[in-house]
């Protein structure tokens, strides 16, 4: 009897035990300030700026159970996309357990897709004269409103409808469309397809080729895999004359916006680039996660957040196959502006 009366003790002494809570500190009141953007890509001004516009989201509702603050939060988010640990390595640095570190993750990317809207197409006359201007400067070419591609990015394998992920280059990805002005920032985004989905097949589909078919707005410069369309100038091929080599060279030195766009994106959030391994979601999530990420980006432009010093080597390959898919007008159209060189 006494046996059972202090085994009895005990487990009722065990399912009171308190749980043992992980010290957990401020940890950017321990970093200098270039030790914050090389840990985190963003500076503690733009971490301050999204902390408070995610506050609504992240902050807890009480302080029981030592609830995890917004910032700890915003900043387990950061570290995934930039280094593209495990989730592990981000719970350890953290103070916080592996599942607590993948739940903020999923809440940081939400309320950050849901909060931040910073990727915008210029719609009103002032803001597109701007991009028009700086796009002219660079290029010479009038019009221009932004330069577009398509990138892909690495994903794990899905269990559903594989073969559609597995890209030109062999493995499982998304291809993410997207169109950035001349001070590289990302202005449209389209992350749904499949990484075998071809970059002009996109673009048929998005609506921005609707509004600007329909509206006139300006005009976009891609590589030769997407169709010539007024809306929508490629490079010359085999060019024959001198004004038609120029012509080439002023729309590479237009079009090279959105290639250096996407090696910054994936310098700073190595989680889209193979040297970070894959997105371990599933593509509808990981999509979540690009698009998060070229938020971030465009952040850090607005607060002069310097290029990372640890780039990596972006390969964004022209595609492989030339799209000859054009109508007279457009061809017309393009040479016209050859013959302005």
């Amino acid at each position: 009897m006494a046996e059972f009366v202090a085994l009895f003790d005990v487990n009722e002494q065990n399912r009171r035990r308190q749980r043992v809570f992980r010290e957990r500190v401020n940890i950017l009141d321990e970093l200098r300030d270039e030790e914050i953007i090389a840990r985190y890509r963003l500076s503690r001004e733009a971490i301050t700026y999204l902390n408070e516009t995610l506050r609504v989201d992240l902050e807890p509702k009480t302080k029981r159970s030592n609830s995890l603050s917004s910032l700890t939060q915003v900043l387990i988010g950061l570290r995934f996309l930039s280094k593209g640990d495990f989730f592990s390595e981000v719970a350890d640095i953290h103070g916080v357990s592996k599942p607590t570190a993948a739940r903020c993750f999923h809440v940081f990317i939400d309320s950050l897709n849901r909060r931040l809207h910073n990727i915008r197409f210029p719609t009103e006359n002032g803001a597109m004269a701007l991009s028009k201007q700086d796009f002219y400067r660079r290029c010479r070419i009038p019009n221009v409103l932004g330069a577009v591609d398509g990138t892909l990015v690495p994903i794990l394998g899905p269990s559903e409808n594989e073969e559609a992920y597995i890209c030109r280059k062999g493995f499982h990805a998304i291809n993410v469309q997207a169109v950035c002005d001349s001070r590289m920032n990302f202005i449209d985004v389209v992350a749904k397809w499949p990484g075998s989905q071809h970059d002009a097949s996109i673009f048929n589909t998005c609506g921005l080729k609707e509004h600007l078919e329909r509206t006139h707005a300006g005009i976009l410069l891609g590589d030769s895999g997407y169709g010539l369309r007024r809306y929508l100038l490629t490079p010359k091929q085999n060019p024959m004359t001198e004004s038609e080599r120029r012509y080439n060279n002023y729309h590479a030195r237009g079009r090279v916006v959105i290639e250096r766009a996407f090696g910054v994106l994936k310098s700073r959030f190595r989680c889209l680039h193979k040297s970070g391994g894959v997105l371990p979601f599933n593509p509808t999530k990981s999509a979540h996660v690009v698009v998060a990420c070229m938020k971030l980006h465009n952040l850090c432009i607005t607060f002069n957040v310097k290029e990372p010093q640890d780039a990596v080597h972006v390969n964004e390959l022209a595609n492989e196959d030339v799209l000859n898919e054009h109508d007279n007008n457009a061809h017309s159209f393009r040479q016209a502006i050859i013959n302005m060189f």
